[in-house]
């Protein structure tokens, strides 16, 4: 089984990729979703979140807000690492569950795993294959205003508090440009993946 990363900048196109490289066959885990489920009452990193950053991040319910917990660490990246440091080791260890699963499902098959900070966090380590999708930043800002409702500045913001995409290039092995159309983009992709084939 071979082990393959997908990451890149915000509104970069990530989830796109991964939907096409799940169409054509391979294994698709989004590790967001990952975060999610540990951060829910009861996952493995409720309570240590819970302990960090105080009831305030809380609805009346008693669930995780990630728009208040993203605000605790926006500007602070010591509590950023903090957060990261409790969030990461479980999402990890619910990844390599899964890629053991794959492996005995499918020993001769592709497992993708989508994550935004890969490299960032020095889990782009754990692949064999890393691929990262890039566009025009002006493409990123427009993207990320419409997707998720942001004004110009709070997106800007978001993109210079990120590993910039011409760093994050060294470290890949396949860059896949979605500034095209999604059929130009899902091209690329048949090509990736044609060529994850070769190398299984």
């Amino acid at each position: 089984m071979l082990r393959v990363g997908l990451t890149g900048g915000l509104a970069t196109g990530k989830s796109h990729v991964g939907m096409v490289l799940s169409q054509l066959g391979c294994h698709l885990l989004k590790a967001d979703e990952l975060g999610h489920q540990v951060l829910q009452p009861g996952g493995e990193a409720y309570a240590e979140v819970v302990r960090a950053f105080g009831g305030e991040i809380l609805d009346d319910a008693g669930h995780i807000v990630r728009r208040l917990l993203a605000a605790e660490v926006f500007d602070d990246p010591e509590r950023l690492k903090l957060l990261n440091s409790i969030v990461h080791p479980p999402v990890i260890a619910r990844e390599e569950a899964w890629f053991r699963e794959v492996s005995a499902a499918d020993p001769g098959g592709i497992a993708v795993v989508e994550a935004a900070i890969l490299i960032e966090t020095g889990s782009y380590r754990r692949f064999s294959r890393l691929i990262l999708t890039v566009c025009e930043e002006e493409q990123q800002i427009q993207r990320a205003m419409k997707r998720d409702s942001l004004s110009r500045e709070e997106v800007v913001a978001r993109l210079r508090r990120q590993m910039p995409l011409e760093e994050k290039r060294r470290y890949a092995d396949y860059i896949i440009d979605t500034s095209g159309d999604k059929e130009n983009t899902a091209r690329q992709v048949r090509e990736v993946y044609q060529a994850l084939q070769r190398s299984i």
